[in-house]
Parts: C-alpha cells; sequence; structure tokens
C-alpha cells in the first residue's frame, strides 16, 4: 500500500488514538490528504496550536451519529480507521442509549457512508472488552465488530473492504488507570478493585503501529489480535505508586478478573501468525479469499490475560508509567 497516494480519514481524530495516528502517519506514512473527524471543537484546535497544522491535513467537525456529514467528509477517501466510540464503562452503564447510539448506529453510519463514497479500506478499532462481553460497551463493541466484518457482504462488485482490529488496554489513553494512580498517589493511598486482576497492556504507539500494518495486510472480514503482554495490576501500583497505602475496593459493575482477546470458540477461526492472530469471518458469504500464511490453533486455546506467556515485570511497567508523569 502506497500511503502517498491515499485520502485517509481517521473517525474520533482527536481523541488519544486518533491524535497519536495523525501525528505517526503524517511523520513516516505520509498520505496525500488526512482527514481528522471528530464532534470536539476545542480538541482540534488544539491539536493545530501543538503543531499539527500540516497543509495535508483537514479538520472536519462532525459526529458518527450524523450519516450525511459522514458521507461529506468521506468524499475522495480511500482509506477509513474507525476509532470513534463512547468507552468509558461506567458512562455507558448510566446512558445505554447513547452508547447504542454511537457504537452501533454510528458503526452503521461509518460502514454506509464507506460504500455509497468508494471507500476501499475499513478498520474499526475494537477492545478485548468484546469478548464474551458482561457490560453494555462491550456489547456495543462486540455488536460493532459484527457489523463491520459481516458488511462486506454489502460490497457487491465494490472494490471495499471492512477488517478490524482488537486489542487490550493502552498506556496513557483516556481512562487509563495509570493517570488514577498518579493522581492517587499524592494523597499517599491507591485504590484496587481486586488483588488478583489482569490486563492486557500495550503503548498507544504500538497500538497505532499495528492498525497501520492491519490496513495494509487486510482481505477483508478479519479481526486482528495482537500479540500483547499482561500485567498484574498489584505490579502496576508497585511500579506507579511504590510505597502507598493500597485500599482493595471490590470489582465494579461490569468488571473482569480478567480479559479475553481470542475465545475457545473464536480460535476455531483463527490463525497464528507469529505476532499476531488473525480471527477469520465464520460466514465468508462475499467470497474473502482464503490465508496460505498462519497455523491453525490448537483445540480448546483461549488467549487470556491470566493464562498469557508473555508479562511486564515492574521495571517495564516503571519504564512506561515514567513517560506519562
Amino acid at each position: 500500500m502506497n500511503w502517498s497516494d491515499l485520502n485517509v480519514l481517521v473517525t474520533g481524530g482527536t481523541g488519544s488514538f486518533g491524535r497519536k495516528f495523525v501525528e505517526l502517519m503524517l511523520r513516516e506514512h505520509p498520505p496525500r490528504r488526512l482527514v481528522v473527524f471528530s464532534r470536539d471543537e476545542l480538541k482540534q484546535h488544539e491539536m493545530r496550536v501543538a503543531g499539527l497544522d500540516d497543509p495535508r491535513l483537514r479538520y472536519f467537525i462532525g459526529d458518527v451519529r450524523d450519516v450525511g456529514r459522514l458521507r461529506r467528509a468521506m468524499q475522495g477517501i480511500h482509506v477509513v480507521v474507525h476509532a470513534a466510540a463512547l468507552k468509558q464503562v461506567p458512562a455507558c452503564e448510566y446512558n445505554p442509549m447513547e452508547a447504542i447510539l454511537t457504537n452501533v448506529m454510528g458503526a452503521r453510519n461509518v460502514i454506509d457512508a464507506a460504500l455509497d463514497c468508494g471507500v476501499t479500506r475499513i478498520i474499526a478499532l475494537s477492545t478485548d472488552k468484546a469478548v464474551n462481553p458482561i457490560n453494555l460497551y462491550g456489547a456495543t463493541k462486540l455488536c460493532a465488530e459484527k457489523l463491520f466484518v459481516q458488511s462486506n457482504a454489502y460490497a457487491g462488485g465494490k472494490d471495499i473492504r471492512f477488517s478490524c482490529v482488537r486489542y487490550g488496554n493502552v498506556v496513557g489513553s483516556r481512562g487509563s488507570v495509570v493517570p488514577v494512580f498518579l493522581e492517587q498517589r499524592r494523597a499517599g493511598r491507591v485504590t484496587v478493585t481486586d488483588p488478583r486482576m489482569t490486563r492486557f497492556w500495550l503503548t498507544l504507539e504500538q497500538a497505532v503501529r499495528f492498525v497501520i500494518r492491519c490496513a495494509e495486510r487486510a482481505a477483508g472480514g478479519e479481526v486482528f489480535v495482537p500479540k500483547i503482554p499482561s500485567m498484574r495490576v498489584t505490579d502496576l501500583t508497585e511500579a506507579v505508586a511504590p510505597g502507598c497505602e493500597v485500599e482493595f475496593i471490590g470489582i465494579r459493575p461490569g468488571e473482569k478478573l480478567h480479559e479475553v482477546l481470542v475465545s475457545e470458540d473464536e480460535a476455531r477461526q483463527a490463525l497464528d501468525l507469529g505476532d499476531m492472530f488473525v480471527i477469520q469471518p465464520a460466514h465468508p458469504w462475499w467470497g474473502t479469499r482464503a490465508r496460505a500464511e498462519g497455523q491453525p490453533l490448537p483445540e480448546g486455546f483461549r488467549y487470556t490475560s491470566d493464562s498469557n506467556t508473555e508479562w511486564l515485570s515492574v521495571e517495564q511497567l516503571k519504564e512506561l508509567a515514567e513517560g506519562l508523569e
């Protein structure tokens, strides 16, 4: 894929992922045009003031709930990265209709606009919380995944492919626990829900680079899952707030002890590509080409944060946290 010939749009372009995506694309894979689509004029202004004012950049005010505005923004666009979402679990639980309008109906609007405007490739961001979801946020992201994968059936004779990327917690993103711990340590006490808790962990830059790679190799209908390390929340508190009192407050509603990136049922459709897993579509009605590379996963395989073979040490977590202070 020659990015210099392409026009690219990122929804949620002023969020944590979107901003890093814009920075990295302009620095390493400059496209012909890069459209930042978001509903927050202040954050767009802040990005410009911070130096993201390249002549290839276009800032569009818009909401994924507005399919007409999406169609306008996608005129002449080749690649769409869909990162817009409501992702705070408590906020989604308290505002369920809003979560559905943005995360599910917004996904539908992105798909409809892309189909109407001649977009050729769409990568949607998902989360480990979409696997066996127990909260509304996870359920909306699971629904969005299904929409993007199966919308390849609507392509017909068009040269358009929809795929998803699914990964775990991002260090330093909005809603990450690290800034919370950094704030709490000022008072000498941090709160942890459960000492047994584990999570998948990757940096914002790793997440962006993975999405770019997957956009370049997507055939349509895949869910790409990176192989990333796990961390214990108790190790994180030791790394971020050493010497602080730790108060265990109990697991919150809609929260899991451990996260899953590839379920046992999905593993039957998945391939191991070395540094990632690719979950192939169970119903490829649109005739996506089969992948020749990759190894099938063993019977009963699950990719979970507590059974992971790669773990971050306290020292490694310290290094990650120091970059956020």
